[in-house]
């Protein structure tokens, strides 16, 4: 493969045309000097024709120079633009992985939250067309707002139960308190009556003398 078909940057393009005309001149240099033979014996004309290659190479070296020096400052500042878009690349490549690793972490959470038991699933609640009969204003709701409603109805359920426990709690104090007093106000009774009985002891002794 031609140098040519692999170097593709116009900048190295046009050092490798310079460097390829200055390999021209340095050989019609060294051809002129070789025709024109020792400096002693050359004619005029072949004196003035090798210094004229020679000022001609001088240019050709120099313009040479001056495109390397450009090539050279140029491919710097090239590596250094894809050295900064190496480090913008390496930071975007993280920053994905940290989204992937934030994506995989959150499908987990999402993932638990699905999977978990929840204390609202173990309620004895009714079943949801019963429930519906007697509430058909949420006929429409979707799962989670008729899941709250039922939630809320079971709990008022239990609140009037609740209050009807206590009701009847209180009675059944009552009703214990008033038995004990009874019992207290018959024992009592029988205490006075012993007394009294005692007490007629003797009149009854006396009555039975006299009869």
């Amino acid at each position: 493969m031609a140098i040519d078909e692999i170097v593709t940057d116009p900048n190295l393009a046009t050092v490798l045309n310079a460097s390829h005309d200055a390999h021209l001149q340095a050989l019609r240099l060294v051809d002129q000097i070789v025709a024109a033979g020792p400096i002693e014996s050359a004619s005029n004309e072949a004196q003035l024709e090798t210094s004229k290659q020679q000022k001609l190479l001088i240019t050709n070296l120099a313009q040479l120079r001056g495109l390397h020096r450009a090539a050279y400052f140029g491919a710097r500042q090239t590596k250094l633009q894809t050295s900064e878009g190496r480090q913008e690349v390496d930071r975007l490549h993280l920053q994905l992985q940290n989204l992937y690793y934030e994506q995989r972490h959150l499908q987990g959470e999402i993932a638990a939250c699905e999977s978990y038991d929840h204390t609202y699933q173990q309620l004895p609640l009714i079943p949801i067309e019963e429930f519906l009969a007697l509430k058909p204003e949420h006929a429409n709701d979707d799962e989670n707002a008729l899941m709250i409603a039922r939630i809320e109805h079971e709990r008022s359920e239990r609140e009037a139960l609740e209050q009807k426990r206590m009701e009847l709690l209180k009675r059944k104090q009552k009703l214990i308190a008033d038995n004990k007093k009874r019992k207290d106000d018959l024992a009592n009774l029988d205490k006075e009556l012993e007394k009294f009985i005692d007490a007629a002891k003797p009149i009854q002794k006396l009555f039975d003398k006299n009869v």
